[in-house]
Parts: structure tokens; C-alpha cells; sequence
């Protein structure tokens, strides 16, 4: 895919590897905006705005440099469908997602997200999190960033309770006190097994959540989280019952380093193309 990146943008050229309703409403991340002209992403302390052209997409932002690096656009996306269209099964999600890309989101916003995102809507996470940036998160040009470690510190359980968290409210109340960016940006260097290890000694971060952080903050490909959608598409596909963990393990043998990519098209297939 060719981009260019510039001052005040990132200009887009094509549309067959990325699209960002694809991108967004894929699951892998909670904080964005449906607009009139476009859409609104932000990360961490920082905001882009999408908007489509007749050649491709520009991407507005002070921050040129991240949000390439957070959209992933040096990777070949028309490689790996290749190769994962060797897999019967990944046709027609390919087809259908054609646009997805995995996001390189911050560290410690992704993991309060997704221990928020536990046995959770999308709407509700959304409104949870807007809560909580509004809350503890420093005023911007517009927008509230994703607050700090040090800042939601100073939040009680019964502050996240009052949020919206719900019983996740001790979950956050904990995690904060269990681990801090440094750690978690020092944890790139884990082998994906020990990672995984790590966060799932997390407060609030099980096995699914675990696999949603190493894949949508950490970009391991190698793991395949499992939720209701990609159980029902394996009892659809594959068929014979197994538990949530056997078809984890099923999976990421069957696509090794591109797990991740087929996680993806399908999930976002059998959410919403099905």
C-alpha cells in the first residue's frame, strides 16, 4: 500500500488495504467516532480524523509519525491476505473485511480497555471509558486523553463503580496498583508464552483478555483470541466440541504467525457479514 506521510497528515493512496470502518469496528479498539465527513481515532493523548477521497483516505492529525506506526502502514496487508487465502475458510471474511488493519494501540489503554471489555457491549465500554476520561483525563484541542497510570491512581473502586465498571470497578482499582507503563513496555521483549503468563497474573485479565492485549497492543500475530463469535465459527467450520482453550490452541496451529490476521477477518465476518 503506498501512503505519504507529511506534516499535518497521512495521505492514503488506494483503498483495497485499508478501510476504516473495517479497522474500527472490528472489535480491537473502543475509542473512535462515526462523523459526518469521516471518522475521529484517539490514542493514548493523541486524536486523527479519517476522511475518504477519490483516491484513497487522508488521515489529519498532529501526530503524523504515531498514527503510522499505530495503523500499522508498513506492513504488506496484501501478503498476508494472500497467504490466508490459501485457507477456504478465510475467503469469504477476507472479501468481506478486505480493509482491515491491526492496530499498534498504547500499552496501558489497552489493557484497562479490554479488562473493561470483559463479558461487555461495545456502546457500554465506550461510555465507560469516555467516563473515565473525562474524569481523570487531561482537556485537549476538543477531546480528553486516555488518562495516566499516576492519574487514575487517585480513583477509589467506588469512583470506577460510579463510572459505569460495575464489578470490573476492584479489577482497575488493582491492576493500577500491580503494574505501570514502564513495566509493561519492558514486557515487549517476552517470548508471546511468557507474555501471556504475565498478564493473565493481571487483576481482571483472563485468558481471552490476555490474548486481545498481546494481539491489539503488544501486535503478537501468533494468538488467537476466543470469544462467542469465534466459537460459533469454529463449531460452523471445524465442528466437534471443544472448550475455549483447546480452540485457541487449535487455531493458532493451524495459522501459526498469522493467527492474529485470521482472528481478525473472522471475527469481524461472523459479527457482521454473516
Amino acid at each position: 500500500m503506498e501512503y505519504k506521510l507529511l506534516d499535518d497528515c497521512i495521505k492514503i493512496f488506494g483503498k483495497e488495504d485499508f478501510n476504516p470502518q473495517h479497522i474500527l469496528e472490528c472489535g480491537q479498539i473502543f475509542s473512535y467516532n462515526k462523523t459526518e465527513n469521516g471518522w475521529q481515532v484517539f490514542s493514548a493523548d493523541k486524536k486523527a480524523e479519517i476522511f475518504e477521497n477519490e483516491n484513497g483516505f487522508e488521515i489529519k492529525t498532529d501526530s503524523p509519525q504515531y498514527f503510522e506506526n499505530f495503523f500499522d502502514l508498513k506492513t504488506d496487508y496484501s501478503k498476508i491476505k494472500k497467504q490466508l487465502c490459501k485457507f477456504e475458510i478465510l475467503k469469504a471474511p477476507i472479501k468481506f473485511g478486505y480493509g482491515i488493519r491491526i492496530l499498534k494501540q498504547d500499552l496501558f489503554e489497552t489493557v484497562i480497555s479490554f479488562i473493561i471489555s470483559a463479558n461487555n457491549n461495545i456502546k457500554r465500554i465506550q461510555l465507560i471509558l469516555g467516563r473515565i476520561k473525562e474524569k481523570f483525563g487531561e482537556k485537549k484541542d476538543g477531546f480528553y486523553a486516555f488518562p495516566t497510570r499516576a492519574a487514575l491512581l487517585a480513583a477509589t473502586e467506588q469512583d470506577f463503580a460510579a463510572l459505569g465498571a460495575g464489578y470490573r470497578a476492584k479489577y482497575l482499582f488493582q491492576v493500577l496498583r500491580q503494574v505501570d507503563e514502564n513495566t509493561l513496555q519492558k514486557w515487549q521483549t517476552l517470548s508471546t508464552a511468557d507474555l501471556r503468563k504475565n498478564l493473565v497474573k493481571l487483576s481482571g485479565v483472563g485468558p481471552k483478555v490476555a490474548d486481545c492485549i498481546s494481539l491489539f497492543g503488544y501486535a503478537r500475530g501468533d494468538v488467537f483470541p476466543v470469544d462467542t463469535w469465534i466459537e460459533q465459527m469454529y463449531l460452523k467450520f471445524y465442528g466437534g466440541k471443544k472448550n475455549r482453550e483447546q480452540i485457541r490452541h487449535f487455531l493458532t496451529e493451524e495459522f501459526k504467525n498469522y493467527s492474529g490476521y485470521a482472528q481478525q477477518y473472522l471475527f469481524y465476518y461472523m459479527r457482521l457479514g454473516t
